[in-house]
């Protein structure tokens, strides 16, 4: 971050000076809970119980920006302390004003899945070439955003930013600050209908990109996804640009083949055809490279430069990580998310990797979906049929309504479903040998779920 006096923080907030110095300099905000404050920290008060004085407690190199003077707060009389209005609104202020200071492409990048890691791959490819800051790992709600556009600084030559949707509007208030030019859309399925209330208020959720973005913007598609079909693009005047497998497209891959360590395919371009590898299993992963070979495309990089960059590529952990597990099987690790769009994918990979093991899948609730939580496992129950797999377990209540669904449809293999992850462990250890192969699928919030994967892998 860029330094600042506190002199020029107060103008820039409206800010009175209660106590401390107007010559302090601040090279770092907070405004999120309790955290470790480093010295030249501004703390932008959101609720007095939700910051640790005992860290500033004699820390004259620290700022407190206020909407009020609370006795905890005066008695921090080594602090500098400066009155607003409203200190969530300053922050703000704060945030407006600093993306301000720097004109550099920014490219936003959304999705149901897979915007993690095709706003990495982004990252990693453009880092060949510029001086990139952007969202780190999956810190993509509202509380993260700031913490993130922050880091730019004057050597900072690109910005990538990773928008999640929780409810309506969360598109645009990200685009309201992070400014972006290039907006990313890998696809739109089901998630998050306890905020969006239904998959077309969430679909549009989404698409707010469209009208968010500005007449010079450069908007990227997944060509084949058949929700992103539905938006209107008749009012947009930037260019649009698609990416796909199966419909026509800009970026299009073909020849797709499950190599060591991940997917072989052929991308076609314009007249040029080029091999691109990148490292990780599944076809998405392919939509993933192609979204982002397309997205730094814009920003001056070729394809050779690209493949070259994805081939530095790694997922996040628990991002369909294929690691040895317990009596030497394999597990696909996929439990950092769980929805509708995210399992497809999952099992997908799981019968794409499939050389003749049994395939096993244990799977945990879904979540986020309010209302729609037993449809949308109905969904998964009836897709399960159709991929197939041989043993299904499922822990939890709207888990087991995948199970019910699936057999309902006619899945052939065994079901197996439990409560919670109690006594589970010594039934999987009997089913697990080196001739198997299990997808591993849940929420990354659902910490018994996790600890008995923990397990699993040894």
């Amino acid at each position: 971050m860029k330094s600042f006096k506190i002199s020029e923080i107060r103008k820039i907030i409206n800010g009175e000076l209660i106590q401390g110095s107007n010559d302090l300099i601040i090279n770092n905000t907070i405004h999120h809970l309790k955290k470790t404050i480093k010295p030249n920290t501004l703390v932008f008060i959101r609720n007095k119980y939700m910051i640790d004085y005992d860290n500033i407690k004699n820390s004259s190199s620290v700022a407190i920006v206020t909407g009020s003077i609370s006795k905890e707060i005066e008695s921090k009389t080594e602090c500098t302390i400066i009155l607003v209005k409203d200190s969530n609104r300053a922050y703000l202020e704060f945030v407006d004003y600093y993306r301000s200071l720097f004109d550099i492409p920014v490219l936003a990048v959304t999705g149901t899945s897979g915007k993690t890691t095709t706003k990495d791959m982004i990252k990693k490819i453009l880092s060949q070439q510029f001086n990139v800051e952007g969202t780190y790992r999956s810190a993509n709600g509202r509380t993260g955003h700031f913490s993130n556009l922050l880091k730019i600084d004057a050597s900072t030559e690109v910005g990538v930013f990773e928008t999640a949707v929780c409810k309506p509007g969360d598109i645009t208030y990200a685009f309201r600050y992070f400014k972006p030019k290039i907006g990313v859309i890998t696809n739109i399925g089901i998630a998050h209908l306890n905020g969006c209330k239904s998959l077309e208020g969430y679909t549009q959720a989404k698409l707010e990109m469209v009208t968010e973005l500005e007449d010079d913007g450069i908007l990227i598609l997944n060509a084949d996804n058949k929700n992103i079909q539905k938006a209107d693009l008749t009012k947009f005047r930037g260019t649009v640009v698609y990416f796909g497998i199966h419909n026509n497209s800009d970026f299009m891959a073909s020849d797709i083949r499950y190599g060591e360590n991940g997917m072989n395919f052929i991308l076609s371009f314009g007249k040029n055809k080029y091999k691109i590898f990148v490292p990780g299993y599944g076809e998405h992963q392919v939509y993933n490279a192609l979204a982002a070979i397309a997205a730094v495309y814009q920003i001056g990089v070729n394809v050779e430069v690209a493949a070259i960059g994805l081939l530095n590529h790694r997922n996040l952990e628990c991002h369909h990580q294929l690691v040895k597990g317990i009596n030497g099987c394999l597990i696909l690790d996929d439990t950092w998310n769980s929805n509708p769009t995210s399992l497809e994918a999952a099992f997908r990979t799981l019968n794409g990797l499939n050389k003749g093991e049994k395939r096993v899948a244990l799977l945990g609730p879904i979540k986020d979906m309010g209302t729609h939580a037993f449809s949308s496992a109905r969904l998964v129950g009836a897709m399960i049929a159709k991929e197939g797999v041989d043993i299904l377990i499922t822990v939890g209540l709207t888990a087991k309504e995948i199970a019910e669904e699936a057999k309902l449809k006619g899945l052939m293999g065994k079901v197996y479903v439990f409560q919670n992850t109690e006594g589970i462990y010594p039934f999987i250890e009997k089913i697990l040998d080196e001739n198997t192969i299990m997808l591993a699928k849940c929420c990354m919030s659902d910490k018994s779920f996790k600890a008995l994967i923990k397990r699993l892998k040894g």
